[in-house]
């Protein structure tokens, strides 16, 4: 059995330094958690991109810290070695600091070991007292999905130099303030190449070019079991749509021919054969 990824063996991992680049990538239900860390992912998050990526929705933002809850259990229930960082999602930690931290601890208290949250100055408080209630925290910054409408859609973000700067200046704050890790999604590889250079905690992009200290993806862009035009950055492992569409036209062939059930998959009484 492989040692526990933990907070501080993550916070470690700077490429520069010499670490390993770290590989991150979401988790929803146990069956994915323990595929992903048998192939030894560092860290399983439970990304709010459930919302889209399992259940159906357009974007981010109509799943609940409940909801969130219920796949950071199922996910903890895997008893995966990598680290489990559980996303809060939209309006969790906007209100105030007390529904921060209340809510945040929901997320732990079904199994995750750190939060992620999107945002870079502005939540400083949150972030903060997260931290002060011995929360673990990752940042994110760039394209943050909870922002869709405020960025009129999923765009590239710090395009120009006032942006990139801005963007440096969130992901500086969010290390000092004791983000563990910080999620670059959207954005030019040289921005995101800056951004790693310049803070002392690891970036993981999305979207972001190969100069981050690790990658994320989503669990089912990477299986092409998700349907659809892919972004830019996802590179399909897999088709996982195509094989279980292949397995279930095979078995409903068998159950209208009469070859399933087979004999050796029925139960007979004793005497009976």
């Amino acid at each position: 059995m492989a040692d526990p990824v933990t907070v501080p063996g993550i916070r470690s991992r700077k490429v520069a330094a010499g670490a390993a680049p770290i590989v991150m990538l979401t988790a929803y239900d146990t069956p994915g958690a323990r595929a992903a860390d048998a192939a030894g992912v560092d860290v399983l998050l439970v990304g709010d991109s459930v919302a889209n990526a399992a259940l159906g929705f357009d974007d981010t933002l109509q799943v609940d810290v409940d909801v969130m809850a219920h796949h950071v259990g199922a996910v903890r229930r895997a008893r995966p070695d990598a680290l489990v960082v559980g996303d809060m999602p939209w309006l969790t930690y906007h209100l105030s600091v007390d529904d921060a931290v209340r809510n945040a601890a929901a997320l732990v208290r079904a199994g995750a070991e750190a939060v992620k949250l999107e945002g870079g100055r502005r939540r400083l408080p949150v972030v903060e007292a997260l931290i002060g209630a011995e929360i673990p925290v990752m940042g994110h910054l760039g394209l943050t999905p909870q922002s869709v409408h405020a960025m009129g859609g999923y765009k590239v973000q710090a395009r120009e130099d006032a942006a990139a700067e801005a963007l440096l200046l969130d992901a500086k704050a969010l290390a000092a303030a004791g983000c563990f890790a910080i999620v670059l999604e959207g954005v030019p590889d040289v921005v995101a190449r800056r951004v790693t250079a310049e803070v002392e905690v690891p970036t993981i992009g999305i979207g972001a070019g190969p100069w981050c200290d690790g990658q994320v993806l989503v669990f089912h862009d990477l299986l092409g079991y998700r349907q659809g035009a892919a972004p830019k950055f996802v590179r399909r492992y897999a088709d996982l749509h195509g094989a279980v569409v292949d397995a279930v036209t095979a078995w409903a062939a068998d159950v209208r021919s009469g070859a399933f059930p087979s004999d050796a998959e029925t139960y007979h009484l004793p005497g009976s054969r």
